[in-house]
This record gives structure tokens, sequence and C-alpha cells, in this order.
């Protein structure tokens, strides 16, 4: 259940009255959720890390990485890892990136401090880490783990504060001191000369104490173990001011309230007049790919000023990595912004970051909500907060809080638990699902997908930056999708919208991945007699090609795209995947449609597979089985009566699946082998 605000109560009759039905309905599946064990390794993983932080879940939830953290890194291992992963390597990965994301600064020493004495954050750093509250920017990097891998990508963000500003002797070259609230360390920083201005010594805005943002930062190693590291000069640098500081606020008055978007003029922009704006960020844009061969990226962001003018404000090439600096909500001074003069209609108007420009940002505080956590996350994770089968004891709600925004959208990227279905209400963002596809619609470029868990089924709509790019995707496989929020329908209904390029976003098909079929700890090896259309999670098996029942070999046309089956009247012929719209130019293959009759010891299982996974059961490329001769490809499949495999087998046919797109490839078979490899004896 989730509070709408922070004064609504809810009621244990009513929350326990709307949870009766569903309960019911989940005290059946629970057992085939408990057997998951792609599930339970979470599980176990979220209380190992509790155990390395030396708290317990009953003092606070937040304290270790929340379920859909964890499913994201260790399905991010499993692709970096195709041949698989061990309980070892994936307890290693998620602990340092854990302690990575999440340190507190603790003591380290410099290479400039030999003493052996831990080296103590400035005092005027300490207060701030006292009354910092804003969120940390995703991609941030603490100038502790700088000095300890010696490496900065270009895309990591520092948040800095200056300790000292100083020329270098003899020179005129600006140096700043940087420290952060996470570490004990300092780092020089070269600053850009179109910074000089603002940091003069009598009167600049860059003196101790000032809070920056930067990225697109080149770090500067001198050689010898005694070198110190520096930060090399860059363009993309903000500054941080406070509406509570007399100073700020008198600099935001006087510079940037004067000018406001429908004051501009055409006219005055073209005889070489500037102006000062402070909008708010409403909204931070994909990057776009623009230029004959798609070489030059794009970024827009909305701003609304205080008049509720909008305007875009646009990033070009290097400088898209600005907008990793903002967050939406945020306040954003712009001096000397570039404005395209080029234009004739007003609306069209577009800022940009020119060479004069500068930014200064007031960063906006979350407002955060206290959200109950529902019946069914603690019956089905076991939580130590509320025990599932003493429900009539002890405390029958608990609460974490969550940040929400200023249209009251919750964030639940960092709650603690799995999200169900039956959970999931209006104005939840960050939501993470783990389901069944049981519904595929298609229809011009847009796709929905029906997901199901165990409490419930809900429809995902898929925005793509360009198309379709995550592959084969079929009724009954297993995915896990983050990044999603929710809506209401015009008729009141409630569904998901996915972007894929928003930040929090991605989507792991596990019945197609390989590391997954690789990994024993991730999956349940069953027998063909266990396979069910109730089961929850990805299946796999041990098999071999039956060589009695009946088998089809058929080779196709294949887009590689999205792995559906197109027709290819001839090689010249543009064709149009039906799947998901889009013209086959280059991205057509040969491939087979495969029908065949899978055993092991208990049973026969009649399934159909494309691609590579037909390719693999049939140990030949469907180019070199369209050269054999029509009687022996025919007797072909007798020859695989020794092999066995692994295979990961989805149900097309579950109970409750819908009516919606039927794939061009669709066969009669009601089940899929969505993988397969080789079993080494």
């Amino acid at each position: 259940m989730i509070m709408d605000s922070p004064n609504d109560e809810v009621l244990l009759g009513d929350f326990m009255k709307e949870s009766e039905s569903t309960m019911m309905d989940i005290e059946r599946s629970d057992a085939v959720e408990e057997d998951d064990p792609f599930l339970k390794f979470i599980d176990y993983a979220k209380s190992t890390l509790y155990e390395i932080s030396g708290h317990s879940e009953e003092e606070d939830p937040t304290r270790c990485p929340s379920w859909s953290w964890i499913a994201n890194r260790i399905l991010r291992t499993c692709v970096a890892y195709s041949s698989g992963v061990t309980p070892a390597i994936l307890l290693s990965e998620l602990s340092l990136a854990w302690n990575e994301q999440n340190r507190s600064g603790a003591p380290k020493w410099n290479e400039q401090n030999r003493s052996g004495a831990p080296k103590k954050q400035s005092d005027f750093i300490a207060k701030l880490k006292k009354k910092h509250k804003r969120a940390k920017l995703t991609n941030t990097i603490t100038i502790d783990s700088i000095y300890e891998k010696r490496f900065l990508p270009l895309s990591s963000v520092i948040e800095a504060v200056i300790v000292d500003v100083f020329v270098l002797p003899g020179t005129d070259i600006c140096m700043l001191t940087l420290g952060d609230i996470w570490s004990s360390n300092t780092i020089d920083l070269y600053l850009h000369r179109r910074f000089y201005n603002i940091a003069d010594p009598s009167n600049g805005l860059l003196k101790k104490g000032r809070e920056v943002l930067l990225t697109g930062c080149y770090l500067r190693v001198s050689a010898g173990s005694s070198g110190c590291p520096r930060l090399l000069p860059t363009e993309y640098f903000v500054v941080l001011l406070d509406e509570d500081e007399d100073y700020d606020a008198m600099l935001l008055g006087a510079q940037f309230c004067a000018d406001s978007f429908s004051s501009i003029s055409l006219d005055e922009v073209k005889e070489g007049a500037s102006h000062s704006f402070y909008a708010r960020i409403e909204y931070i844009g994909p990057v776009e790919v623009h230029g004959k061969y798609g070489s030059l990226q794009r970024k827009q962001i909305t701003l609304v000023d205080n008049d509720g003018v909008r305007l875009n404000f646009s990033l070009w090439g290097e400088q898209v990595l600005i907008a990793s600096l903002f967050s939406i909500g945020s306040m954003l001074a712009l001096d000397k912004p570039f404005i395209d003069s080029s234009l004739e209609a007003s609306h069209e108007l577009c800022l940009e970051y020119g060479s004069a420009t500068q930014l200064y940002l007031v960063p906006t505080v979350p407002h955060k909500e206290q959200v109950s956590v529902a019946l069914t996350q603690n019956h089905f994770q076991g939580s130590r907060l509320l025990n599932a089968s003493n429900l009539s004891e002890g405390p029958l709600v608990s609460q974490v809080t969550l940040p929400c925004d200023s249209q009251g959208s919750i964030d639940f990227s960092n709650y603690p638990f799995r999200s169900y279905v039956v959970d999931l209400r209006d104005k939840m963002t960050g939501i993470s699902i783990y389901g069944i596809v049981t519904d595929i619609r298609a229809s011009n470029g847009f796709f929905s997908l029906r997901i199901e868990d165990a409490t419930g089924a809900i429809w995902a709509n898929l925005h793509f930056v360009k198309y379709w790019s995550l592959g084969r995707l079929g009724k009954g496989h297993t995915v896990y999708i983050s990044g999603l929020s929710s809506f209401l329908t015009p008729r009141k209904s409630l569904e998901l919208s996915w972007y894929e390029n928003r930040a929090g976003s991605s989507f792991f098909n596990l019945s197609c991945l390989l590391a997954f079929l690789n990994t024993p700890t991730l999956h349940r090896l069953l027998c063909l007699s266990d396979l069910s259309i109730h089961t929850r999670g990805a299946q796999v098996c041990r098999v071999w090609v039956d060589q009695v029942e009946h088998c089809h070999v058929d080779t196709r046309f294949m887009h590689t795209i999205c792995g559906h089956l197109v027709e290819k009247a001839a090689p010249d012929v543009e064709v149009e995947c039906k799947f998901c719209g889009r013209v086959c130019e280059g991205e057509v293959e040969c491939t087979f449609l495969l029908e065949i009759t899978i055993a092991d010891e208990t049973g026969k299982v009649f399934a159909s597979c494309i691609g590579q996974t037909a390719a693999e059961l049939l140990q030949i490329s469907a180019d070199e089985f369209a050269f054999l001769p029509e009687e022996e490809q025919i007797m072909y499949p007798s020859s695989l009566e020794q092999e066995r495999f692994f295979v990961a087998i989805a149900n097309r046919r579950r109970k409750g699946s819908c009516e919606g797109f039927m794939e061009q490839d669709q066969s009669t078979a009601d089940w899929e082998v969505t993988r397969a490899i080789k079993c080494c004896e």
C-alpha cells in the first residue's frame, strides 16, 4: 500500500480487507516463488551484505542495497561473463560495487601525507556534511577512489567543495584544491580559463567552502610513486548556489531575475545582446543521434521560467556530459547562453551552451514520503519486519521513507524489497518487475508487454530511442525490468511505461541469457516431467534430441535486430519486419525454424526454436544446412542421437495469456527452447 501523503493513515482493518483475496492467491503460488533459485540467491546476497555491514534488517532495511539494485548487479555481471559465474564472483562484485557507491569517507593516506597519520576532513567540509540533504548524483565518484584507482572515467561526476584557491608560483595558472564530504583526501584542479572571472580573489564566487560540480575530467598522474594526481581543466563545471545565503540570493536577484524567456528579442540577439536566465529544470531528455552518419549527439533539457514559459536548452557532442550534473526540479541560472537567432518563430527558440556561457545551480532537496511495506512483500520475502506465518502478532505494517517529487510521484528505485504487481499504484517511479511475458503487442513501432508475477499481471509500454533493441523476446520468457513508472490510463486502469535511455532503466531476458544457463546457482535443473505452466522463473532442463517423434527443420530469414522471422521474396526487395515494423535493410540473415521433440529419462516435450538456439541444437549453421542435399537434410537430425544439451525452455501457452500480436514464426508447439548449450561430458 502507498500512502498518498504523509498525513494519510492506513487503517489496519481496511488494509487487511483489501489484501485478503490477494493473499489467498499468493498462498497457492508461494511455494513456487520460493523454489526460484534466482530469487533465492538475491535474498542470500542481501543477507550476506547485511552481515558484512554489521547491521540487521530489523534496525534499518535501507542500510544495505535494495532488492532491485542487487538483481541489476547480478544480471549485469551475467552479461559480462557469458560463460557463467560462481557465487563467489557474484558476491565479490556486489560487495565491491556497494562499497564504492556508499563510501563513508573513512580516513585514507594521501601520497603527500607520509607520516602514517590519517588525514582529517577540514572543519567546513565536516559542517557541510551534516547539513547535506541533496541526493547523490548518478556516476558520482569520490576523491578517495581516484587516488586508489589512479583512473577517472570521462563520464564521472565529482561533487566537490573548494578547500583552497591559489596561483601556481611564477605563472598565472589558477588552481583549485577540491575535497568532498565522503573523502579524507583532496585533489588539485587546473581551472579552465573561461572561469577565471569568477575566481577573482577580491569578489569572485570561487572561494573556500563553495560547492561545485564537474565532469568530463582527465586525470594527470606524474611519473614515479610519489606523483600526486591532478585534474586537467574541464569546461563542464557548474557552481552551486544557496538561496538561503545572502550573497547568493542577491546575486540571483541582481543578475538572473531581470530577463525572462518571453523577453528575448531576436533583433537584440543579432546585435550582440546577452541575457541571463533563471529557470527550473523540468525534463532531461535522452541522448539523440544526429548527423549524416549518426556521429553527433544532442541532449535537450526543458526549462521553465517564473512566468511558466518553456524553452529547450540543447547540449551538443561532448557537452551532453553536463546533463549528468543536473537533476529535475533544480533551478538553473544561465549566464550568457547562446541563442540561435536564425530561427523565426519565438516558440522555436533554443538556448545552447556557448563559449561564454556559465552555469549556476540551486539543487533541489528531494521531498520524502513514508511508504507502507505491503503485506505481499513480507509474505514472499520472509522479512523479519513481519513474519507471514504469525500475522496476528506484532506490527502488521512497517514503513520506509522514499523520495517524492513535486508532482507527488514516489521514487521506488531504492525500495528495500521486491515490487509485486498487486502492490503497484499510480505515481510510482523507479519500479522493478520480475515476471513472465504473457503477451506482446506491436503496432507502428510501439510495443507493449503484459508482465505477470505470482500476484497478477500488468501492461508495460516500451519507448525506445530509435527502434527495438532487446533482441528476441517472446511469450513465456522470463524478464527483469527496472526503471518503470506507473500511470492511470483514461479508462482508469493502471499501466507501466519504460524509457530505454532514462537513468536506472534496464531490461534483461533471463530466458535468453547465456550466462544464466551456464550458472547453476541461478537456476534449478528440472526434469521434463516437472515442467509446468505454473512454474515461475526461467526453466532449465538437460535433454537430448528425440529421433522417433516428429522433427521439422525449415530454413527461413530472420531480422537480426529483434530475432523474428521475415518473408524475403528476392535479394534486392526491401522487407519490413511485421514484429518491430522496421525495414530490414541489411539486417536479414538465413536461419532455422525448428520444430523438434526433446526428451530425457522422464518424458518428452514437443518444442520449437529459431536462430542461434536452433543452430546450437542441430550443430550446424543455416547456411551450411541449406547446401546439404535434400536426403541428407532429412536424415541429418538422426546424427544427433547421442548429443545432450542444457536448454532453457519457456511455455508459450501459459494459462491466462492474452491473444495479442501473433508472431509470424508462431509454431503449433506449446514450448519454446530459448537457449541451448551442448553438454560437455
